[in-house]
């Protein structure tokens, strides 16, 4: 069992999933900061001075002012403003993502080849294939 799992984590695969995780987290951090403090606050502030993280909805009914007050004091809140905010940050990631992936398509994917001119052509007698360029049928000496 030991040589299998050693085999398994030294092939490559594991290590490259690894690096990709780490680095996934990384970027996740990016993007959310990017979200959270550069596209968020703008937007916010066209919809009105609007903190996105802050819009919530208190299930209690007793009127809390704000999220913070009403998670401090364990009321039930339906906190949509996050939940805006995460979506946002997952569109943000799945469009950068596929914009990696399509520039590196187009770099690693090769351009198909022009086809090649025809070089033979079929005997419209015989049906045999000759040279494109032929005048008579060397099978048949049929004039084409």
């Amino acid at each position: 069992m030991w040589k299998e799992f050693k085999a398994f984590v030294s092939r490559g695969n594991v290590i490259d999933l690894a690096i990709g995780v780490i680095i996934g987290g990384a970027f996740g951090k990016i993007i959310s900061s990017l979200v959270n403090d550069i596209i968020m606050p703008p937007i916010g502030l066209l919809l009105g001075k609007i903190q996105f993280t802050d819009l919530f909805i208190d299930l209690s009914g007793k009127g809390y002012p704000s999220l913070a007050a009403a998670r401090d004091a364990g009321a039930p809140v339906f906190a949509y403003g996050n939940f805006i905010q995460t979506v946002i940050d997952f569109l943000i990631v799945a469009f950068v993502i596929f914009m990696v992936v399509r520039a590196y398509n187009r770099l690693v994917t090769p351009k198909p080849a022009p086809e090649a001119a025809p070089t033979t052509k079929e005997c419209p007698r015989c049906y045999s294939t000759i040279p494109i360029n032929a005048t008579r049928c060397p099978h048949c000496t049929s004039e084409l």
